[in-house]
């Protein structure tokens, strides 16, 4: 049985030499096996940029949107352009490999290589997904914590590089523990100037009035792909779409608030900081529905 597939690309881009000239765009490795140097800068530093693709029956789920944020991800950084053919095939490979499963993932990385090299390390690695049932069908608890940056970093600040998908997780991933230890399933970032940014790993969009609203995407988030995909769903049901800045207040009076990504999908809130918040479920189901329904 295939339940996990790993890809280990050759040339990740054009700008760079390739690895072994002579070799495939891509071979299969053992996912458990020896595939990384220790001088990686991806690991010694988080130095690289990754992007976690949605697969359904095989499918990759908005690929090319996915594909898109990876080469503004690696722009940000400054890392040469991923060659999106190799990539893209890449991806499509190691999903035909695995074993039929209704829901899997397939991650892209690709690292500054190791120091002095000048060659990008890249791979693709593809696996089934958890169960997300109980968190689109009852919800999820949030906390709200204190990102420690201003609204309007990206611009003040763009070396800090928020808006970019690298591999700098430990503060995300700090948040998330710290959610845990207040007993809730993920953390929203605001702003130290008060407002509302993202999840760790998800976006935030609210049901306000009959319209979906999610935080602008200028103020030092990742635009998300699956936040896009609801928006366009909305959109096909003539629901109003807005992209604002959303204070704490905004977040108190919404009608309904979901955290929006990949692999989860649409996952309705039913408490923030230990309130109850209302879910529309009905619509959650829909637009679950749709998200799971995407071409690449």
């Amino acid at each position: 049985m295939t339940e996990t597939v790993l890809a280990v690309l050759n040339q990740p881009s054009r700008e760079a030499a390739a690895h072994d000239p002579a070799a495939d765009a891509f071979t299969y490795e053992a996912p458990l096996g020896t595939n990384l140097q220790v001088q990686d800068l991806g690991i010694i530093r988080g130095d690289g940029v990754f992007e976690t693709i949605t697969v359904v029956d095989g499918r990759p789920q908005a690929l090319e949107a996915h594909l898109d944020r990876f080469v503004r991800s690696a722009r940000m950084l400054d890392l040469p352009l991923p060659d999106l053919d190799a990539w893209r095939r890449a991806v499509e490979a190691v999903c035909a490999e695995l074993d039929p499963v209704h829901e899997a993932f397939a991650k892209t990385v690709m690292t500054r290589g190791v120091e002095g090299s000048d060659r990008p390390t890249g791979w693709v690695y593809a696996a089934a997904s958890g169960d997300s049932t109980p968190a689109r069908t009852q919800g999820i608890s949030v906390v709200t914590l204190d990102r420690g940056y201003r609204h309007d970093v990206e611009r003040t600040s763009p070396w800090l590089l928020q808006g970019a998908k690298s591999l700098s997780y430990a503060v995300n991933m700090a948040a998330l523990r710290e959610a845990v230890r207040r007993g809730a399933d993920d953390a929203l970032f605001v702003s130290s100037d008060g407002y509302v940014l993202e999840g760790t790993r998800a976006n935030l969009v609210m049901a306000v009035g009959g319209r979906l609203v999610t935080p602008r995407t200028d103020i030092g988030i990742l635009a998300g792909t699956t936040q896009a995909d609801v928006f366009r769903f909305a959109e096909a049901e003539g629901i109003e779409t807005a992209y604002e800045l959303v204070t704490m207040a905004d977040l108190r009076a919404a009608d309904a608030l979901w955290l929006v990504s990949s692999v989860r999908q649409a996952a309705p809130i039913r408490l923030v900081n230990g309130d109850e918040q209302a879910m529309d479920l009905d619509l959650t189901e829909q637009m679950n529905e749709f998200l799971l329904s995407r071409e690449s």
